[in-house]
């Protein structure tokens, strides 16, 4: 434990002070953000080494500070994960900030070839997010076949060429450009076999920890309903109705459903029960519960507070224009049927309730 007045590298102050630069628009705001991705890479413990619960209570505070910042930093710890559960802890060593680019998207190919000098990457990979502002990233790319295998990558190499990010224009997260970067004969690492990348267990926790940062993102909108209740404990302020009272009710057990269960999945991680299949519907199953959470959060708090938050008061609106965006990473419907899928085939006609 540091000293009572030292502040570790990535303390709440420096924290705080990035996240007021994103929601700011001050230049050099992202640096200031992956300068705290790095540090939290130094301090943070990985996920699956006992302390995953602290991990992703962490992903949860700096999404309630400002979810750009979430966004920033969350990609940055899963590839370093990544490199450790590949036997490849070498590569992650500081100073370097990462991405993971995983994403595939129609007319977008990234191929793998071995040659006599290693492997290279060749062709766009779509969905690229701060490829202007990161070191290295892991990238998955096609090895032919239908096969596809992550690759770590050095994003200043003359062969990487970051395309432009006009396309995208969110209401939220604007501030973590995305696009497609173009690659030629760029050097690439092996991270695992063909195929690891989605079998490996981290695979799953990477997704939980995404999830940890909705729930936090998703506790920062509910901070204006709160806020609101008790301004109105105020003397000479008007109290709060049965309908007020009302909506905190849910917000709290909606919140609090979400909080459990990133806690027992965390448990289970730890425990070693999150592998294989298990740990695939622990994912699915956690990320519903909390996309379905933050959604819905958003509606209740919309509805009690009225338009006020959402046409004066631009961080709030910020808050809930970029949670509506990093939800969509869980995919709905085909999330729920790949849940259901997953349970009719693993529990060997066993009810799972």
């Amino acid at each position: 434990m540091p000293p009572p007045h030292h502040r570790p590298a990535a303390g709440p102050g420096r924290a705080e002070e990035a996240a007021a630069a994103l929601r700011a628009g001050t230049p050099g705001a992202l640096d200031r953000a992956l300068g705290v991705a790095r540090a939290l890479g130094e301090e943070l413990p990985l996920p699956g080494a006992g302390r995953t619960g602290q991990l992703w209570r962490r992903l949860a505070e700096l999404a309630r500070l400002d979810l750009s910042l979430a966004r920033v930093v969350e990609p940055h710890l899963d590839a370093l994960a990544i490199l450790h559960q590949a036997g490849l802890e070498e590569l992650a060593g500081p100073p370097a900030a990462w991405g993971v680019w995983a994403a595939e998207a129609p007319g977008h190919e990234l191929v793998a070839r071995h040659g006599t000098g290693g492997w290279e990457l060749t062709g766009t990979k779509a969905w690229c997010s701060l490829a202007a502002h990161l070191d290295r990233a892991v990238v998955t790319a096609s090895t032919g076949g239908g096969r596809r295998r992550a690759f770590a990558v050095d994003l200043a190499h003359p062969g990487v060429v970051a395309g432009s990010t006009e396309d995208w224009r969110p209401a939220g997260l604007r501030d973590v450009p995305t696009g497609a970067v173009r690659c030629t004969a760029v050097p690439a690492v092996p991270v695992g076999e063909d195929g690891w990348y989605l079998e490996r267990p981290g695979f799953a926790w990477g997704g939980i920890g995404v999830a940890a940062c909705w729930y936090g993102g998703a506790a920062g909108v509910a901070d204006v309903l709160w806020g609101d209740a008790v301004r109105r404990r105020a003397p000479g302020a008007r109290p709060l109705d049965q309908v007020g009272h009302a909506a905190l009710g849910v917000v709290d057990t909606l919140l609090h459903s979400a909080r459990t269960v990133l806690r027992s999945a965390a448990e289970q991680v730890d425990a070693g029960r999150a592998g294989g299949e298990r740990g695939a519907v622990l994912a699915l199953r956690t990320r519903r519960v909390v996309a379905r959470t933050a959604e819905a959060v958003t509606a209740e708090v919309s509805a009690a507070t009225g338009p006020g938050p959402l046409t004066g008061a631009p961080e709030h609106v910020r808050r809930v224009s970029a949670l509506q965006v990093y939800v969509r990473q869980e995919h709905a419907q085909r999330d729920a049927a790949a849940l259901g899928r997953a349970l009719l085939e693993g529990a060997a006609g066993d009810r799972p309730w």
